[in-house]
């Protein structure tokens, strides 16, 4: 029989040396091509060495079988929630260009609830079952790998004496860039569940501070007082302010679409002539709600140095002896407290939790009407807040009420020539039966607006979009977007029965939603301190002046 030489090892301990780096190997490998998915540059060497701790922990042999169990299931757990953390960044990464603490997201994190959750969910259940397919596997294979960690056997022991400085050396080297990685707190706040944690209370910090709105509503309210906006009009007058939601003027026949969407804003446009302006090339500089609206309805001014909020509309309005209505067919805390609260009369319609809810706009045409009738005040504006075509799509027009879910159109061979997918087809579909839908709506608004009122009395009426959306314009994919141009191109339109409107060419003229109040202080024929003349798309002094959007905008001027 032939032996083995003295000082080799046994043929286990080898085998389990081997096994023991094949299982490192594995789990490291593994997680670093998530890491990579969801990171990029130095954090991708961050992530790694954060997530090492355990992975090195494999290599280390222990004797009792149910004490590796338990190391499996640890490290199972830890290389997961690193996993997980890379997957959720990289979907935000992907379909939203942004990190999971920047603004956009905390914000949308902050302002949703349960049911608005499985309800996006249900819209975007593909990237879904994408994303949980790849975690899954992940999942396999880091269990199939850890499985084989070190064991130790009567071998282990000699071969650990033998084992050469030089890797030594290297665990030693690993160990300490571990340590020095977890004492750095850039480094260590990192790792997933020091984030995660972080992001969970930033999510509750800002819920709060929308919660607690009240100190700040009083503050606008005595900002503007100290203002002392004048009203030019001793007569009656009313204004009404339609902001409506996730509305692409590609989408609108009103702006040259191929298919009918908007057949009742055109049937206006043929009767009121020079007394409505559609502005042809208006864009929106957010690509989500609340910052549209707080850059609306505070002109698209900066926070000072101070940290006092610049002027609020609605409080110059009520200043200026208006009374104020906000109408909205949306459940919204944070739009609420920020905004609604400051009018007189706050008539939320839609009281179902959820943006997403089935509460259908014409549901609010009944309490505008109620306004327009109100006799307690010459001076009025009625803010209007729509649901739009937020997705989704489906909810926002009533039951079998999609006259181009079966037609194939120019359109749909257009999205079939651009390669779009049928998912994204069919919800173009029935984006377009929600601006019918939607054009209604408007319409019916305008046509209360448009309906005799006092003798003499100014009346105005001015709509727009928070913002756009993508619904197979530019990319593949359907929901709101930051990163196309579809994001930003929203429909802007104006109409009043006494004052002219800007000439065709003039309307040609780019538009942008963070100066609206400049225009509405015209509709109200407000004075204050703070006009500027040269951001009001009414007044012949207006100069355009392109914004800072996070994407690449060929021309502002189609």
């Amino acid at each position: 029989m032939t032996s083995l030489p003295s000082d080799a090892p046994a043929p286990r301990t080898a085998a389990s040396r081997k096994s023991a780096l094949f299982a490192c190997g594995g789990v490291g490998a593994t997680l670093l091509a998530l890491i990579a998915l969801g990171h990029d540059g130095h954090r991708i060497a961050q992530l790694a060495v954060l997530a090492a701790p355990m992975v090195l922990w494999l290599a280390w042999p222990i004797r009792s079988a149910r004490m590796r169990s338990v190391r499996t299931v640890l490290v199972w757990l830890w290389a997961m929630g690193f996993a997980l953390d890379a997957a959720v960044r990289a979907y935000l990464l992907d379909t939203y260009q942004a990190a999971p603490d920047g603004a956009m997201v905390l914000g949308a994190a902050a302002n949703t609830n349960a049911r608005e959750s499985s309800e996006y969910l249900w819209m975007h259940w593909r990237s879904a079952v994408i994303w949980s397919g790849a975690l899954a596997v992940a999942g396999v294979l880091v269990g199939m790998f850890a499985r084989r960690g070190a064991a130790f056997d009567a071998g282990t022991s000699s071969v650990r004496a033998r084992s050469s400085l030089r890797v030594r050396s290297l665990v030693l080297a690993l160990l300490l860039i571990v340590c020095v990685a977890y004492a750095s707190k850039p480094w260590r706040r990192l790792h997933p569940a020091i984030f995660w944690a972080g992001w969970s209370q930033s999510v509750h910090t800002l819920r709060g501070a929308w919660a607690d709105q009240e100190k700040v509503r009083d503050r606008l309210m005595a900002q503007a007082k100290a203002i002392g906006p004048v009203a030019l009009q001793a007569g009656p007058s009313t204004v009404v302010l339609v902001i409506t939601d996730s509305i692409n003027r590609d989408n609108m026949a009103l702006y040259g679409y191929g298919r009918p969407t908007t057949p009742r804003l055109l049937a206006h446009k043929a009767q009121a002539g020079e007394q409505m302006a559609v502005l042809k090339n208006a864009w929106s500089v957010d690509a989500s709600t609340l910052p549209a609206l707080r850059n609306m309805f505070h002109f698209g001014l900066p926070h000072p140095e101070n940290g006092e909020n610049p002027p609020h509309l609605l409080a110059l309005a009520r200043a200026a002896g208006y009374k104020v209505w906000w109408i909205s067919n949306h459940d919204d805390l944070a739009i609420e407290q920020q905004h609604a609260r400051l009018a007189d009369v706050v008539d939320m319609v839609n009281r179902t939790p959820g943006r997403a809810s089935a509460s259908l706009d014409g549901e609010i045409l009944d309490c505008v009407q109620e306004a327009f009738a109100d006799t307690s005040s010459d001076r009025k504006l009625i803010v209007v807040h729509l649901m739009g075509a937020h997705p989704h799509y489906s909810l926002r027009f009533p039951e079998n009420a999609n006259p181009f879910d079966d037609d194939v159109d120019a359109v749909e061979n257009g999205l079939v020539k651009d390669g779009r997918s049928a998912w994204v087809r069919r919800f173009r579909q029935e984006y377009d039966a929600a601006l019918l839908y939607h054009d209604f709506v408007v319409s019916e608004l305008l046509q209360q607006t448009r309906s005799a009122g006092k003798p003499g009395e100014d009346r105005a009426w001015m709509y727009l979009s928070d913002h756009g959306q993508e619904v197979g314009h530019g990319s593949d994919r359907a929901g709101h977007s930051p990163s196309t141009a579809s994001g930003y191109r929203i429909p802007t339109v104006i109409w009043r029965n006494r004052e002219p409107l800007p000439s065709a060419a003039a309307q040609q003229q780019p538009f942008r939603a963070d100066w609206t109040g400049w225009a509405l202080m015209d509709l109200l024929r407000i004075r204050w301190s703070g006009q500027m003349p040269e951001r009001n798309v009414l007044s012949d002094t207006y100069r355009w002046q392109a914004p800072t959007i996070p994407v690449a905008v060929e021309s502002f001027s189609r």
